[in-house]
């Protein structure tokens, strides 16, 4: 696959949608229902990879993750709009915020798809499938856990009282 990523693109394709399959698979076995974020996300990558593979053409693909990040920016933020705080049942488990830290924390994750959506968008229309194959597989994840570990201080500010650290 080095030097040429479009064999390895459309192998990798059928990959991750047979993953995606397995996962939410096991998910429903183990909890008895799907999250909405990894069900919207198999979606794209059931039809858009099944697109790619159909047609010989490695532009549906590479269009997935702008469509799937336009879509979570768009969900966070008309929620928002209307009063809903979506991250809040995805998260909740695990975060105790105040109301006005999730919807910071919210509009910033909204802001963040809207980036990566856009970042999407230029990389792969300016450069060879190789690189965007990379930046997709080197780039968007530590980006992303980057951006979230920068949510710290923000959401150390939002917690409600009583919540202790151990900062060792």
């Amino acid at each position: 696959c080095l030097g040429n990523a479009r064999p390895c693109l459309f192998l990798g394709t059928v990959t991750v949608m047979a993953a995606m399959a397995a996962s939410l698979a096991i998910t429903f076995v183990a909890t008895r229902k799907i999250p909405p974020m990894p069900l919207i996300t198999a979606i794209f990558v059931g039809v858009f990879g099944s697109l790619t593979l159909w047609l010989q053409d490695e532009t549906f693909i590479k269009i997935k993750p702008t469509l799937v990040y336009c879509l979570f920016a768009a969900i966070l933020g008309v929620g928002l709009i209307f009063g809903r705080v979506f991250l809040k049942p995805l998260l909740g488990a695990m975060l105790a915020l105040t109301n006005e830290g999730w919807r910071a924390l919210t509009w910033r994750w909204a802001a963040f798809f809207g980036v990566l959506a856009v970042l999407n968008e230029i990389v792969w229309r300016h450069v060879s499938t190789d690189t965007w194959v990379a930046f997709k597989v080197f780039g968007f994840l530590p980006l992303t856990l980057a951006f979230a570990m920068a949510q710290i201080p923000l959401i150390r500010r939002h917690e409600p009282p009583g919540i202790e650290h151990s900062d060792n």
